[in-house]
């Protein structure tokens, strides 16, 4: 891993890993709302604040990079069309992660992750 790159490895390979990120950033765009794992939740919160910073500007190139991360149309038209807008005046800090008790398995620390 890169220094400086503080992206969690969460115990997988990197493929994995970025399937998995690519899956929870489609679903919280879609849903709004995932209850996930706190470290899965942690893992997320950067990767989907870039895309709503980059899908503010609205240009053709950054939806062509969204697509490309994203890998889901819909996603990504939701993306620009309705969540963006919202975040016109802010300037960061557009999801909110809300600690849940562990999980009953595996005593897994659980939370929300929303937009904000």
């Amino acid at each position: 891993m890169r220094h400086g790159n503080n992206v969690a490895k969460l115990s997988l390979k990197t493929a994995q890993r970025k399937a998995l990120l690519k899956g929870l950033s489609v679903s919280l765009v879609t849903r709004d709302k995932i209850k996930t794992t706190l470290a899965r939740a942690k893992a997320v919160r950067p990767v989907i604040e870039k895309m709503i910073t980059r899908a503010k500007s609205n240009t053709l190139a950054g939806r062509r990079i969204l697509l490309a991360s994203l890998g889901n149309e819909k996603a990504v038209k939701k993306l620009i069309d309705k969540v963006a807008p919202k975040y016109v005046e802010r300037k960061g800090g557009y999801t909110r992660i809300i600690k849940l008790a562990n999980r009953k398995g595996d005593d897994a620390p659980m939370a929300i992750i929303e937009l904000v």
